[in-house]
């Protein structure tokens, strides 16, 4: 259900508490009483792991709380924020801590999730997270709840601030403002988007800068309508861009939980200037109608579009006509021709699935359990526990030769905003123009529920591209200027040559 990489190239998954028993025993004979869990009784299986991509071994982690449909961050020294959710996890804050070593005990705490059950000041289930340029993280809204918080606290007392915006675009019985697509704009401001309208929002003096219209069409696009959104690549010149895809139509809910009748999904995009003076929805459809797809920043600068199903809605039974083909959106494209369907899987990603961007550039797949719990035989959809990678074409083994690699800096290093860094690579062969070259950072996102928080892309300023030795090369970037433009923390830098990307090096920023 969430996913979330860590600059330990591990990836933290966790899943509701109270499903029934996992696969995964805890290790020493743990067991943890969860007072959420229908049968009130000791579970000894473990509902978190962390994930060693390099190893393909996971390592099960304890927790208490429910974290079910909760909202997560990643804090400037690496730390996992994870917040909210249900029951007893309804107000809690977890910390996970990457652990550094090669040989982790399971018993060290410090690797291990830390609870606090009372650390927000209102229940936050569907909440989103975003990090903020001050090194903070603001949650946003949540069932029933039209207001906001920031995690940590400036005093011991600070509560929540409200949020009218969330209850206006709340709609009785059917809600379709949870899990609100929250994204930091370039200026410091949030852009807001719930169910059909957005706002620019200052956090600071809870000051509603700019109304934008409403999309076109007046369908809802957040929770349970569940469609997708994306802050498009930034770079020093560029406005940003924001793109929300899929969704279901106005009524689709209703429809399918009183009457069985599974509507389909939307097909169609909205992308907007959020900075223009004037700002104003261009639509575009999609090759395939899809409700609950995760949408992706990839290291090339394109989008992915992936998992989901082609009618209903989320929640439990609510989705039918499982999407097998992933979307690729090329932004820079012209109107008509951004959409290019992939190859598709064979296995369904229907509700409570997820999908993250790996750092050698393949995308992790994961989940899917539309039922009430644990249910692995004879219905329509059966639980899915596994794991899966998408390729991009842009790892097409016979391209290989245009693939670069990069030399300089190591992975780890650390850099300034504004600071000019010299970046060495090698490419198998070819001579390297200085117009192929870019060089793009990643903010990894935490995700669930077809939105996948924090996500982030940053194209370098770049220039003097030249031969220092057989196939080697230098490029110099500059960081970016400031935290509105790239808040503080771990990034995946990637070179990009012809439009086929390095592997990922982490870069730290701040």
């Amino acid at each position: 259900m969430h996913m979330q990489l860590l600059h330990t190239d591990r990836v933290v998954m966790f899943d509701r508490t109270n499903f029934g028993s996992s696969n995964i025993s805890l290790p020493n004979g743990e067991c943890v009483h969860d007072p959420d869990d229908p049968p009130s009784r000791l579970d000894c299986t473990a509902h978190s792991v962390e994930y060693d991509v390099a190893s393909n071994s996971v390592r099960p982690l304890t927790l208490s709380t429910n974290i079910w449909c909760s909202s997560g961050a990643v804090l400037p020294d690496g730390t996992l924020v994870q917040t909210g959710g249900n029951g007893r996890g309804d107000h809690a804050v977890r910390l996970f801590k990457p652990c550094t070593g090669k040989n982790d005990d399971n018993n060290n705490s410090s690797c291990n999730w830390q609870e606090t059950t009372k650390a927000l000041s209102q229940r936050r289930w569907y909440a989103t997270s975003q990090i903020l340029p001050d090194r903070r993280q603001i949650i946003v809204g949540g069932r029933d709840k039209f207001n906001y918080e920031f995690y940590p606290k400036k005093t011991a007392g600070e509560g929540s601030y409200n949020l009218p915006f969330l209850y206006q675009t709340f709609q009785s019985g059917k809600e379709n403002n949870l899990y609100p697509f929250v994204l930091l704009n370039t200026d410091g401001n949030l852009f807001i988007f719930a169910n059909n309208r957005a706002i620019l929002f200052n956090h600071t003096n809870s000051r509603v800068i700019r109304t934008y219209p409403t999309l076109p069409g007046g369908d809802p696009r957040n929770y349970p309508s569940t469609g997708s959104a994306v802050l498009l690549p930034l770079n020093s010149s560029s406005t940003a861009e924001v793109l929300v895809c899929g969704g279901a139509p106005t009524g689709s809910y209703e429809s399918a939980y009183n009457n069985r009748d599974f509507v389909e999904a939307l097909n169609t995009c909205g992308r907007i200037r959020i900075n223009d003076p004037d700002p104003h929805w261009a639509m575009e459809t999609m090759p395939l109608s899809r409700v609950m797809g995760d949408m992706l920043l990839l290291p090339d600068g394109n989008v992915l579009i992936i998992n989901g199903a082609a009618s209903g809605t989320a929640a439990w039974e609510l989705g039918r006509g499982p999407v097998l083909s992933p979307v690729l959106y090329y932004p820079e494209n012209q109107p008509g021709s951004r959409f290019e369907v992939q190859n598709p899987t064979s296995t369904p990603r229907m509700y409570h699935s997820s999908a993250i961007l790996l750092r050698d550039g393949r995308v992790i797949v994961g989940g899917s359990n539309p039922h009430e719990f644990y249910n692995f035989t004879d219905v329509l959809f059966p639980t899915d526990l596994t794991l899966e990678s998408f390729s991009p074409p842009y790892l097409d083994p016979q391209l290989g030769y245009l693939r670069p690699r990069i030399l300089s800096p190591v992975s780890g290093s650390y850099a300034g905003y504004g600071q000019d860094v010299m970046i060495r690579f090698s490419v198998g062969s070819g001579r390297v123009v200085e117009s192929e070259i870019m060089v793009t950072m990643i903010a990894p996102a935490f995700a669930t529920h077809s939105f996948s928080m924090n996500q982030r892309l940053l194209i370098l300023d770049g220039w003097d591209v030249k031969a220092v030795g057989r196939f080697k090369y230098q490029v110099r970037v500059t960081m970016p200027g400031s935290g509105n433009f790239a808040p503080g923390g771990y990034y995946l830098l990637f070179v990009v040559h012809r439009d086929i990307p390095s592997e990922g090096i982490w870069i730290h920023i701040s």
